[in-house]
Formats: structure tokens, C-alpha cells, sequence
């Protein structure tokens, strides 16, 4: 029976393996692309992930509060340094991409006129993310003081809980104009909605978003969750990611703490 015993012991610790999933918080612009690449991960290792999305800033309040998630793949750089500082994170904060802002419409709201047009009278209402916790809020604020145009659309703001929320609100045409991250529209699901155009990199600070692993969960997790923000440097995601609208750092700079 020995033998037996030790078979089955070893397919239970087999099968445990297989079954091994670890939780992902990410921020809302990221939401395609990690999908895509948690799954050529789960390909390529056998671990599942599950997805959380929501605004950085949120996302770290719900982690600082005990949310056992693994990973965390951040919208900027702040919100990573901040759970490395108070004793979150197992792994120094990396930068894993470099997001853009673009100004959308699916109400035929003119672009060609770029970040000035939300100044028009014909624009009544523009989705922003919650600049308190959405970095591309606070980008998206950024731009249009850059633009001078700020004091003019101040009755005029929508604020989104993140980007996700703009995006819903720019698809039912509840707003004119929203702010939003470019991946979110060249994800399959959105790229026929409406009408964008890049905001100027010169207009608002570089979007670098960082990623740490966690301590909140499991010793084995904190070891997949390790294996997937590597995965996060691979061919394969850094392909997605670029699909996706976003720029890759160089593997200097990812090897980097920020």
C-alpha cells in the first residue's frame, strides 16, 4: 500500500501545482494587455492568474488594507515606491512600460484641433480618471493646463473612477470627450468606437507605470507572482505591450529600481 500511498501523494502535490493561481492587482489602462499576457504566461507555466483592475491609487489603499493580491502592476511609479517604503513589496519596483494619453469621442466631436477643442462651447462635458488616484487623470489635468485651457472646462469635468469608467462613459455617449490611455483604445474591443488623437508627450509628464510583487499572499504565490513580473520582460509581453500602444524601456533601465 506504501507505494500506492506515495503515487497518489505525488499526483495530489502534482495536481496542487497545476492548480496554482496567483491574483494580479493592474491598473485600468493595462486591462487588455495583461489579460493577453497572463494567458501566454499561463501557456507557458502552468500557473493561472487573476485579474483585478482598477485606478493605481485604489488598487494600493485596497493592498496596504490586507488584499491578497501578488503582483502589482501600477499606472506610475509613486504608488509602487509608496508600498516599497511601508514594507509591502518583495521585489524592487520595475518599470514595465510607458503609457500615452489620447482625447476620444464617439460623438463626432472634432479632434483636429487636438486639447484645445475641450474648450469649445460645443464641448459640455469631458471624462477625466479621478486625478486623486488615476495617474492619466492627473496626466490628463497636466495637459490641459498646458494647453491653457483648464480654467475653461472646469464646469465641464466628468470624474471617472478610472479609466475604465471613461471609457464607459465615452462609450454611451454620456460625455463629448474623455481622456484615456491609448491601449485602451487599440484593444479589439474598442479600436471601431469613435474618433482619438494622441495628446503631445510635451503636454503632461511621462507616464512610467511600475510593477513590484507583494507580500499579502502565500510564500508560493509570492514565488509565481516573482516568475510572472519576469514574464512582464519577456519577448512575448513586451510584443503585447507594444501592440497595445505602449513603450517598452530598454532592459538597462528595467533592471533598475525606481
Amino acid at each position: 500500500m506504501k507505494p500506492f500511498k506515495l503515487i497518489v501523494t505525488s499526483l495530489a502535490f502534482a495536481s496542487a501545482l497545476a492548480a496554482q493561481t496567483i491574483t494580479v492587482a493592474a491598473a485600468a489602462n493595462m486591462k487588455y494587455a495583461v489579460t493577453d499576457i497572463a494567458k501566454a504566461f499561463t501557456k507557458d507555466t502552468g500557473i493561472d492568474v487573476k485579474i483585478i483592475t482598477g485606478a493605481s491609487g485604489k488598487l494600493t489603499q485596497q493592498i496596504m488594507s490586507g488584499a491578497p493580491y501578488d503582483a502589482f502592476l501600477s499606472a506610475d511609479v509613486e504608488y509602487p515606491a509608496k508600498l516599497a517604503q511601508s514594507g509591502y513589496t518583495t521585489t524592487p519596483s520595475q518599470v514595465y512600460a510607458y503609457g500615452t494619453l489620447i482625447l476620444w469621442s464617439d460623438t463626432g466631436v472634432d479632434l483636429s484641433k487636438g486639447v484645445a477643442i475641450v474648450a469649445d462651447p460645443s464641448v459640455k462635458k469631458i471624462a477625466v480618471a479621478n486625478p486623486k488616484t488615476a495617474p492619466y487623470g492627473i496626466e490628463a489635468m497636466n495637459a490641459m493646463k498646458y494647453y491653457q485651457v483648464a480654467d475653461k472646462t472646469a464646469g465641464k469635468i466628468i470624474t471617472a473612477e478610472s479609466i475604465s469608467q471613461v471609457g464607459a462613459y465615452v462609450t454611451t455617449k454620456a460625455v463629448d470627450v474623455g481622456f484615456m490611455a491609448k491601449s485602451i483604445v487599440l484593444s479589439p474591443e474598442m479600436k471601431n468606437v469613435g474618433k482619438w488623437v494622441e495628446v503631445d508627450g510635451k503636454a503632461y509628464n511621462p507616464i512610467d507605470q511600475a510593477m513590484v510583487g507583494l507580500k499579502n499572499g502565500s510564500p508560493e504565490n509570492q514565488i509565481a507572482a516573482k516568475k510572472f513580473l519576469r514574464f512582464m520582460g519577456s519577448a512575448k509581453s513586451q510584443s503585447i505591450l507594444r501592440a497595445s500602444g505602449y513603450n517598452i524601456p530598454t532592459t538597462k533601465s528595467m533592471s533598475k529600481e525606481k
